[in-house]
């Protein structure tokens, strides 16, 4: 498994997961210690989404098709 796939299936779902946290860690009345690292919490899994969702997926080889599956109104 390559690191563009690593990064699409594991570490992009992974940062929106954690900003998605950061935010029930901040709105939550129960524990201070959640409540005072909640935006640290959102700001980790924001900058970590804007790395991650930078890195292209990886192209599917192979799949049979000519270069025209892609654009099939193109003119050569």
């Amino acid at each position: 498994m390559s690191f563009r796939a690593i990064n699409q299936k594991y570490l992009e779902p992974g940062s929106q997961i954690l900003m998605v946290l950061g935010i029930v860690a901040l709105c939550q009345p129960w524990n201070m210690l959640l409540h005072a690292y909640g935006l640290t919490i959102i700001l980790v899994g924001l900058i970590g989404f804007n790395i991650t969702s930078k890195i292209a997926p990886e192209e599917q080889t192979g799949t049979g098709h000519g270069a025209d599956a892609r654009n099939p109104g193109a003119q050569h």
